[in-house]
């Protein structure tokens, strides 16, 4: 298990964000958990209506939690969102922004806890879900989150910003190694 934080944009400061920390465990399987923990004044943090689990696109306009995902150092990746809302969404890339639709006949399960000073979304990520692995080869994740808060100004949180403008896909937002997943 590894934590880390995420760190907002230069050009999207949400001051009255203390913090946000992501949890990352290997499970069984392939399976990945991840636990994000917003703190800070989160009555501010504009968090969608739950809604059923399913797919669905731009999840990214509103909060929400994200993962990209590749398989040691190569060109394709993953990307996986998780909505408040119990939503989410899948897409597999070739390379830099290059792909579409990530085909998969399983589900995340989402869990979103709000309280006091905290909001958290725990997401158990399903190892069909994830780039295939070979033996002694680890996952390199990018860990983000795009905040809203109530006049829908949006903030972009990463482990790591390249420069220029927010993204994610962004091959230096890969930061955090992961071992001991193995599909």
């Amino acid at each position: 298990m590894s934590t880390a934080p995420l760190r907002p944009h230069p050009a999207t400061p949400a001051p009255w964000i203390d913090d946000i920390v992501v949890r990352v465990a290997a499970g069984g399987a392939g399976a990945v958990a991840l636990l994000f923990r917003v703190r800070g004044d989160v009555e501010r943090v504009r968090v969608p209506s739950p809604r059923p689990p399913a797919r669905a696109d731009g999840l990214w306009r509103h909060t929400c939690f994200e993962a990209f995902v590749r398989s040691g150092d190569g060109p394709a990746y993953v990307e996986l969102n998780f909505s408040p809302t119990g939503q989410w969404a899948a897409y597999a890339f070739r390379g830099y922004r290059d792909g579409g639709v990530l085909d998969v006949p399983l589900d995340p399960a989402i869990v979103v806890r709000r309280g006091p000073g905290e909001l958290t979304l725990e997401a158990a990520i399903p190892g069909a879900m994830l780039p295939p692995t070979d033996a002694g080869v680890g996952l390199q994740l990018g860990l983000s989150a795009v905040i809203e808060d109530l006049a829908g100004n949006l903030s972009y949180w990463a482990l790591r910003h390249g420069a220029g403008r927010p993204d994610f896909h962004h091959p230096d937002a890969f930061a955090l190694p992961v071992h001991g997943v193995s599909s």
